[in-house]
């Protein structure tokens, strides 16, 4: 598999490790023969990704509240990694409006009481923290984010990620004059399809407990616009990001986008129509929220990671519908997950091969 030369047996620390994409992250990373530790709360949800494919028993599992700061740097100083995906974050638009302080606390504190921490472990080498497509000031203009764009934020979910940026802009130069000096990036991606997700207020998880359930799927805004991938595009970036991280620390860019071409920027109406290929979709109902303030479109350019870490999504939307669909499909016919995953992974690494 790509990648092993970088992570084999290497101690590499994912935060966040109990949720949808880390656990889809430490997947990958187990399979490529990494010493992973995880470091999180609890599963919020049941079912769950992370106990859906029983990765527990094969990382190191420290269950840690990243706001509590002497726990963390307890726990780092015990794990001692050279590599640290930092993804524990609250991470729901919706939630953020009701506990707005929690949300800051968590995504952007939470961020500099990692960093913090890091600096002070002498065994680190690299660190990336993800973000979120929604760091960026957002007019609604039908033009691709670069890295450069201002950032902003109209919710607490989308400014306490745009926050935790400019504490890693802030740490950056601490981290790099420490000895050994840490390299640093921050990975913005897009909005994320994939099995395993169960979170509330998800347009894919609420269509498959519809599915489930027989109910009506409700939705916010069928004519809302996003850069919409499968989590294994974002994992791929993440690890060829990090694999630059570490090949050359003093490389020239901080922040990175990681979206999905132009043709898989489509309306919420759209990506279900998609799904239609596969599934026969609940009724429908359109119910405005008129306190969220939403953007009608967002859209990612990827120039930066195409030029300069050579990253494609291997899995165009298409793709990406079928194999999510496929996923869940698995699960209620009480397949083994670990197995599945396994093998879309697998999948995802023979069609980088065969787009390189």
């Amino acid at each position: 598999m790509q990648f092993q030369q970088d992570f084999k047996d290497q101690r590499v620390l994912v935060t966040g490790h109990t949720g949808f994409k880390g656990s889809w992250l430490c997947m990958w990373l187990s399979m490529l023969g990494a010493k992973v530790s995880g470091l999180s709360l609890e599963p919020d949800t049941c079912p769950n990704m992370f106990d859906v494919i029983a990765i527990r028993k094969d990382i190191d599992h420290h269950l840690v509240d990243i706001r509590d700061q002497k726990k963390l740097e307890a726990a780092i100083a015990q794990i001692q990694p050279k590599i640290v995906f930092h993804l524990a974050a609250q991470p729901l638009v919706k939630q953020s409006y009701v506990d707005p302080i929690n949300t800051f606390e968590t995504n952007t504190m939470g961020t500099a009481y990692l960093l913090e921490a890091l600096r002070q472990t002498p065994s680190v080498q690299a660190v990336l923290c993800i973000t979120t497509d929604k760091v960026y000031h957002n007019a609604d203009l039908e033009n691709g984010f670069v890295e450069s764009d201002a950032l902003g934020g109209k919710d607490p979910y989308s400014a306490s990620k745009s926050a935790a940026e400019m504490v890693v802009s802030g740490y950056r130069g601490l981290l790099g004059r420490r000895d050994p000096p840490l390299a640093v990036a921050t990975a913005r991606g897009g909005n994320v399809i994939g099995g395993g997700d169960w979170s509330e207020d998800r347009l894919i998880p609420d269509l498959v407990r519809a599915i489930g359930t027989a109910s009506t799927l409700t939705i916010r805004n069928p004519n809302a616009t996003r850069p919409w991938q499968h989590v294994l595009c974002l994992c791929h970036g993440y690890l060829l990001l990090m694999q630059k991280l570490l090949r050359a620390p003093d490389q020239e860019f901080q922040s990175w986008n990681f979206g999905p071409s132009d043709f898989d920027t489509v309306p919420v109406s759209e990506l279900l129509a998609q799904f239609e290929a596969g599934w026969v979709l609940p009724d429908i109902n359109h119910v405005p929220d008129s306190q969220l303030l939403e953007s009608e479109f967002l859209k990612l350019s990827s120039n930066q990671s195409k030029q300069y870490l050579s990253w494609h999504p291997a899995w165009a939307l298409q793709v990406a519908v079928a194999m999510t669909a496929t996923w869940y499909k698995a699960h209620l016919e009480e397949q083994n997950m670990a197995d599945v995953t396994r093998a879309q992974i697998l999948q995802y690494n023979l069609d980088i091969a065969k787009n390189a």
